[in-house]
């Protein structure tokens, strides 16, 4: 009777299996993650990534928004845009800013039509920018904005084609300069 090759490729798929998680914790203990933002993705990571945030928010963004989509409702939530959001999505006609530009992956600049969320449902930026979103820079505002504020915003984004045209003109305006931070650095630096 011939012996058996079972305890063979037994052995030799445990040994396998255990090869793929040692070179993934190998890979990143040892410093070949590209983790600098200026770095390519590593192989996967937007598909997965993607798979993930796209996975756990369509089974729980809200479907139908708190609040109505009223011209007042848009100037609030274009306040709240420029306050929180323009720094890193931009302003309609501006380019990215320097935040933004240093930034992995890159924001969408939201007021661009290109790369705006019209097409999303109200309820996803709600999400959004409820919950952030891990690994891309984006914070999650639920502790620093309030619920009406947040669906302010995200109904705003939804509808910019729609929004009354002292809304645009809001949206357009340059953000305002660090003026006090730019004269500090000047003073500090003089007195080097």
């Amino acid at each position: 009777m011939r012996p058996s090759r079972f305890p063979s490729f037994l052995l030799g798929l445990i040994i396998g299996l255990a090869i793929i998680p040692v070179t993934v914790y190998g890979y990143f203990r040892f410093g070949y993650a590209p983790v600098a933002t200026g770095a390519p993705a590593m192989p996967f990571e937007k598909r997965f990534a993607r798979m993930g945030l796209h996975a756990k928010m369509d089974k729980n963004y809200p479907r139908t928004a708190a609040i109505q989509p009223t011209a007042e409702n848009y100037m609030a939530g274009a306040h709240v845009y420029r306050e929180h959001c323009a720094v890193c999505h931009g302003i309609g006609g501006g380019s990215p800013s320097s935040v933004a530009k240093g930034m992995y992956p890159r924001p969408p600049q939201l007021i661009d039509p290109k790369h705006g969320v019209t097409d999303d449902p109200p309820g996803e930026t709600f999400w959004k920018v409820s919950n952030g979103i891990r690994m891309t820079g984006m914070p999650s505002f639920h502790q620093s904005l309030n619920e009406t504020q947040i669906w302010q915003v995200s109904l705003m984004l939804a509808n910019l084609e729609k929004v009354p045209p002292e809304v645009t003109v809001l949206l357009n305006q340059p953000l305002p300069t660090d003026q006090p931070a730019a004269a500090a650095a000047t003073s500090t630096t003089a007195k080097w």
